[in-house]
């Protein structure tokens, strides 16, 4: 009896089979840093907005610090912190996944466990800094 063939993976896959597979951490680090630009691009036109209302005057200032506590229009104050904190995260991740790319560019050889250690610091310290942020962000201190 002849054996059936297998469906290769690249054929008919459905969105979800691709959560099926296991990223080692510097895949996962490598999607999260494209993921953290893709966002600070999108997020690119809220930012101008809120330096060029903090920096515009004292008046535009306080109407900046007032979007923090009041929201802007129909937009409510934690939904606008929950965006802000999304963008730390995405500035910070993007960071040091760049910085790690770099470090990688100029080491030239590197194995296979400091990929993943470096991959590993970089999810660590991009979420350990970005809670310290969000906490001062939402006021905890």
């Amino acid at each position: 009896m002849a054996e059936q063939a297998r469906p290769r993976p690249g054929g008919n896959m459905r969105l979800f089979d691709a959560l099926q597979y296991r990223l080692p951490l510097a895949g996962v680090a490598s999607i999260l840093h494209r993921a953290s630009g893709l966002l600070m691009f999108v997020l690119l036109p809220l930012l101008v907005w809120l330096l060029d209302t903090s920096l515009g005057s004292e008046v535009s200032y306080e109407r900046f610090a007032n979007a923090f506590v009041a929201g802007i229009g129909f937009v409510p104050a934690w939904l606008l912190k929950l965006v802000m904190l999304a963008l730390i995260w995405a500035f910070l991740h993007h960071l040091l996944a760049g910085v790690r790319h770099l470090w990688m560019d100029l080491k030239h050889v590197l194995s296979k466990d400091q990929g993943r250690l470096s991959a590993l610091a970089v999810l660590v310290a991009s979420v350990a800094l970005t809670l310290v942020l969000g906490a001062r962000l939402f006021g905890m201190f």
